[in-house]
């Protein structure tokens, strides 16, 4: 799309051959003085105490699920427990490279790297620094466990910290890392560089891409690494995730001071199974993993298989992907190569392989042979291991005591509302990070003054409609707010489907190329699982985005990373992290069944979306403005119906200034007190030409805009439908499911003394959206809303209806499933 980059046919279409890198597979070889001046014999022993804390620690684990006792500590834990029994050189040989600044997302199966990034963090951290993190972290609610058990050193409290936090948190327990939100397979511990854990199959590898990005663009050290298991390349969004880091505009249209690409590293667990399936030779078809790497960039990824049996060839194949990254010469891939000797979950008899394939495997165990290593090398003897041992199983079980102890480590109490209190963050910020935003024009001097100087109300004094043209429009004021925020917050980026250039599809971003650098507007992929989950990404890390998706029917391609990431993290985080995201989605019309619906009441439903539907330029620019300076995960549907329209509704228009509507206030449009009409989105209109139409037949009908899925104020709602004794609730979403039959509920429980019949929910039918000329077909319309009036609630004098409202049709609509 940018005019810079030029297509050339000539070149484009001549013949040729395309000549694929070679990808080293387990080229490492081991040379022990080279590998004792590198690391140091301290580091050499403390790898092999790294990994049997691993071992022991998965160990325990996987006792508590088969047999409910561990070293005569009776327990028995109902969650999960993915283990990594023989994966423990693949995990600690990953981290040694890794520092704290350096984040590490992982999956249902990442104890491992949790503890082996815990566990190099706290050699490397100063004293100062980490009694700051323990002291610290929640109040020193963990800390002050620990701090009973004892120890000699700071970094023996860290260590029990460490292990001693994750098991809590396994356990479900208020002093677990995220006070028991996050579990066993979304655990984390922010300080340490341990960002959250994914149970989702791939579901880490696009938010690993959005922190990474925030990384590069507010200039933070480190890198991004997503651990994912080989199952995760069957996942979609994996490979959306793969793509939207390797895109060419980094190097190409991005300003050289950015510093090239996102640092991401996609590490791929390789252990052959993704639960019972055989990704080699089974279930996938790439042979090799590495090979993927050649579909993404010319680069290959800079893909290659590690033998994840020897912790020291993962620590330099890591060493050297995270130099590169650093570089902007990324993304990377790693193929390690490991293998998991316990099942899926602890109920997994691994059935699906043999007994002999897992001896096999078993009898080059990384303990093993690196235990024997560090003897020949004389970095340890024999006694020395035996006393290391003895040390870990004891401190495990000094933990495990304290964890599986109610008294010592408890959890939320019965009723308790703490949940709650953890979906939201509910703070307004005005600004994400320090000093100026990165603009190139002063804000008066881009479109922004052009449209400051429109009109800010559609009519003249004598209620004739302005020239369009000359009035500020829905989506110009959607503009404006956009405007203001990229002036105010220089954390601030946006991005999605024909953002930049186009002005994006609906001309939302019209004039914000000219004001903005690249990195802070740009085009992404075709790629909405990414768009979304990178954004979540960057979000976690402490950086503001919004980003589109072109129509709201996309957001099919993005359903888990709107539902299970974008909305979930701040609770499971225990109230730690925050989520400052805007996800905007316009409703279409006029484009048939796979453009023109509005899937508003599908995220009402999930819990932790703030959602959030105006219906005027007045609060287009007021509700975007709340979205933008809060600190939680809004999605932001727009009307195309509405875009092109002028404030008509609201006396003096929509002020030049930057304002706030009160969140989750519903908008009283219209006074009446026989008939209260409720909307939502374009459907306003509808009502409002309803209402004044009803005055025909002697009714005088209130009429109110939801603007608000969640949160929602039912106050005003309740008192007027008190009033008036009757409601009809109109939307333009289909009727089955609506979140309408939400509200109406709910109001026949907090008016039902009030009403004189029942609570009437309209909707578009249960059907395909037709194409445009049958639209009238399927959204309601004025007619529906009289109709529904007249043989649901209250006869009309002398009408005669002009559409089927009838009750009975309720039953046999449903009857047929339409």
């Amino acid at each position: 799309m940018p005019k810079s980059l030029s297509l050339d046919p000539d070149h484009l279409r001549k013949a040729g051959w395309l000549e694929a890198p070679h990808l080293p597979l387990n080229q490492y070889r081991s040379d022990p003085q080279a590998e004792r001046a590198r690391y140091g014999a301290s580091t050499l022993r403390r790898v092999y105490r790294d990994m049997l804390y691993i071992r022991g620690f998965e160990s325990m684990l996987d006792a508590f699920k088969t047999k409910g006792v561990y070293q005569g500590i009776e327990y028995n834990h109902k969650g999960p427990a993915h283990l990594s029994i023989g994966q423990e050189a693949a995990a600690v040989g990953l981290c040694l490279p890794l520092g704290p600044e350096d984040f590490i997302f992982g999956s249902h199966r990442s104890h491992g790297e949790i503890l082996a990034k815990g566990l190099g963090a706290i050699e490397q951290l100063g004293e100062a620094e980490l009694a700051s993190i323990l002291e610290g972290y929640q109040d020193g609610r963990i800390l002050r466990v620990v701090e009973q058990f004892g120890h000699q050193s700071l970094k023996e409290r860290a260590l029990e910290y460490l292990l001693y936090g994750l098991l809590a948190e396994i356990f479900g327990r208020d002093t677990g890392f995220n006070r028991g939100m996050g579990g066993s397979m979304h655990a984390f511990f922010p300080p340490f560089g341990i960002l959250p854990n994914n149970a989702i199959v791939g579901g880490s590898a696009a938010i690993a891409v959005g922190a990474a990005l925030h990384k590069r663009l507010q200039r933070k050290p480190g890198i991004c690494v997503a651990s994912l298991g080989d199952g995760a390349l069957g996942s979609g969004p994996t490979w959306e995730a793969m793509v939207f880091a390797s895109m060419d505009q980094f190097h190409t249209l991005w300003p050289q001071e950015i510093g090239g690409a996102p640092p991401v590293l996609f590490n791929f667990m390789n252990n052959f199974y993704a639960m019972g399936g055989q990704t080699q030779g089974e279930t996938m078809g790439f042979g090799v993993l590495a090979r993927v790497g050649l579909g993404v960039n010319p680069q290959a990824l800079h893909a290659e298989r590690v033998d994840g049996y020897n912790p020291l060839a993962v620590a330099e194949a890591v060493e050297r992907k995270k130099n590169l990254l650093l570089e902007g010469r990324g993304p990377a891939l790693l193929d390690t190569l490991t293998y998991r000797y316990s099942g899926h979950s602890p109920s997994d008899a691994s059935s699906y392989r043999e007994k002999a394939e897992i001896e096999a495997w078993q009898a080059q165990d990384t303990l093993l042979h690196y235990g024997r290593y560090l003897l020949e090398q004389g970095l340890m003897t024999q006694s020395e291991q035996e006393a290391l041992y003895q040390e870990v199983q004891e401190r495990l079980h000094r933990v495990a005591l304290w964890a599986t102890s109610d008294d010592v480590s408890p959890r939320l109490p019965p009723h308790s509302e703490r949940i709650a209190e953890w979906m939201f963050s509910r703070k307004e910020e005005k600004a994400y990070a320090e000093g100026p935003p990165w603009v190139q024009k002063p804000l008066q001097e881009t479109r922004y003054g052009v449209l400051q100087s429109k009109y800010r109300f559609g009519l003249d004094e004598e209620g004739r409609p302005l020239p369009k043209l000359k009035c500020l429009t829905y989506a110009e004021a959607l503009t404006e707010a956009l405007y203001e925020a990229f002036y105010s917050d220089p954390s601030l980026i946006a991005y999605g489907e024909e953002n930049r250039d186009w002005g994006g599809a609906f001309g939302v971003y019209r004039g914000l190329t000219e004001a903005l650098p690249y990195p802070r507007l740009f085009n992404a992929p075709i790629s909405e699982a990414a768009i979304v989950g990178t954004a979540v990404g960057y979000a976690l890390s402490g950086g503001r985005v919004v980003v589109e998706l072109m129509y709201c029917d996309f957001m099919g391609r993005a359903g888990d990373e709107i539902f299970n990431q974008m909305a979930k993290w701040q609770a499971m985080s225990g109230g730690i992290l925050e989520m400052p995201l805007v996800l905007r989605v316009s409703v279409g019309s006029k484009y048939g069944a796979q453009h023109s619906q509005d899937w508003s009441s599908l995220v009402a439903h999930i819990p932790g979306l703030q959602v959030m539907y105006p219906a005027t330029p007045y609060d287009a620019k007021g509700m975007l403005t709340v979205a933008l300076q809060g600190s939680d995960p809004v999605v932001f549907f727009e009307s195309q119906r509405l875009y092109g329209e002028p404030e008509v509704l609201v006396p003096g228009g929509v002020p030049k200034e930057s304002y706030r509507i009160p969140l989750g206030q519903p908008a009283l449009r219209r006074t009446g007190k026989d008939l209260t009409l409720i909307s939502l989105g374009p459907a306003l209109y509808r009502a409002l030409e309803a209402a004044r139409q009803l005055q025909e037949y002697g009714l005088e009908a209130e009429v109110i805009d939801l603007r608000f899925l969640n949160p929602l104020d039912y106050t005003s709602l309740v008192e007027s439908v008190r009033k008036t004794g009757r409601a009809i609730l109109v939307s333009e979403a289909c009727e089955r499911g609506s979140f309408l039959h939400t509200v109406a509920s709910n109001l026949s429980q907090m008016a039902f003394d009030y009403l004189d019949g029942p609570i009437v929910v309209l909707g578009a039918r249960n059907w395909i959206t037709p194409a445009a000329e049958l639209e009238d077909l399927f959204f309601p319309g004025p007619d529906w809303i009289l109709d529904a009036v007249h043989e649901r609630i209250l006869p009309l004098p002398g009408y005669r209806p002009r559409t089927q409202q009838a009750t009975s049709l309720i039953l046999e609509r449903n009857r047929l499933g339409v």
